[in-house]
């Protein structure tokens, strides 16, 4: 199938059903405040290797959270996020050699399961800690090193971090500001991990530019429909559909998976 300049070696259908979701899921994270980076990202994986769609999503992740630091500015709490820089980057390095070392099946199942898990259980994400018992440079400081670890080969670890925002006392745009604030900079220690080990971003500069317009795009229908929308309907229909989407991408494995 015929491919578009600068798109890595994606097709024409695909490049375009990408960018539909990407509006689509920056929109889902304008109404619900969350959940579009990691949907976006188990939507790419259906037909990306790994080791492309984690850098890719990345700078896509980036210019998102960017627009929305850039809104909050004024209400970041920059004195919470500090600690939760400083262990991206070596960790992420140190975790490289993994992402490298695990098969694209591997990879995109154990990313499937992830997904399943951030949108039925995130709670079982803390594996049993209780951020609101742990001084907040610390919890952000070990926030930053799991993020690093899992950045990665992971690559979506927002439902990760929300439960650490929580009981701070910020106000809705501290909140928001904030969270996005890290979220940026995880985002740009993978950017520059992967740059480093040679991820070739210039050969994918067609797609990355037309998705980061369709991202801010997105979150601008978002914020005009946010009124006109029921949430709880909106927030069941996302479930149904991440799940769709992860169970296809654990299916997809198993033929690879079997002849490992």
């Amino acid at each position: 199938m015929e491919s578009l300049p600068w798109t890595g070696d994606l097709s024409i259908w695909h490049a375009a059903l990408l960018l539909l979701v990407a509006i689509g899921t920056s929109a889902l994270s304008a109404v619900v405040g969350m959940a579009g980076g990691i949907t976006l990202l188990a939507f790419m994986l259906l037909f990306m290797d790994p080791l492309a769609a984690i850098p890719v999503h990345a700078v896509v992740q980036l210019v998102s959270n960017g627009s929305r630091s850039l809104v909050h500015r004024r209400h970041i709490q920059w004195y919470l996020i500090w600690p939760y820089f400083i262990p991206l980057l070596p960790l992420g390095w140190w975790s490289l050699e993994l992402a490298r070392d695990l098969h694209p099946a591997s990879a995109r199942t154990l990313i499937g399961g992830f997904v399943l898990l951030a949108t039925w259980r995130p709670g079982w994400l803390l594996l049993g800690m209780h951020p609101d018992r742990i001084s907040p440079k610390l919890r952000f400081f070990g926030l930053g090193g799991a993020v690093g670890i899992l950045n990665v080969t992971f690559g979506a670890t927002g439902p990760l971090i929300a439960p650490f925002f929580l009981n701070l006392g910020l106000t809705r745009s501290e909140l928001i500001g904030s969270k996005a604030a890290a979220q940026m900079g995880s985002h740009i220690a993978k950017i520059a991990i992967f740059g480093f080990v040679g991820f070739a971003y210039a050969s994918w500069s067609g797609l990355l530019a037309m998705l980061c317009v369709a991202v801010v795009g997105g979150t601008w229908l978002g914020t005009r429909i946010l009124a006109h929308v029921n949430e709880e309907w909106f927030v069941r229909i996302y479930r149904a559909v991440l799940t769709v989407i992860a169970l296809r991408l654990l299916l997809s494995t198993l033929p690879e998976a079997w002849s490992l």
